[in-house]
């Protein structure tokens, strides 16, 4: 869970890391089931990720020292 706004660029910043890792995979990754199989760790952090950043930027800050 994301607490406050270093968190938040931390995260920001793990997806994108993860966004260049699973980019370069499928630059030199040839075979499609090998590819899916590379990144799909990745995908799943990403998704994981981007769900903490939603949860964090739909609430206000003090909706969140109340969780």
């Amino acid at each position: 869970m994301i607490r406050n706004d270093t968190e938040l660029e931390v995260t920001q910043e793990r997806i994108r890391q993860f966004e260049r890792q699973a980019a370069q995979i499928r630059k030199t990754e040839t075979d499609a089931q090998n590819y899916r199989l590379s990144v799909a760790g990745y995908v799943a952090e990403i998704d994981r990720m981007n769900l903490e950043v939603r949860e964090y930027l739909s609430a206000l800050p003090s909706e969140l020292l109340v969780r």
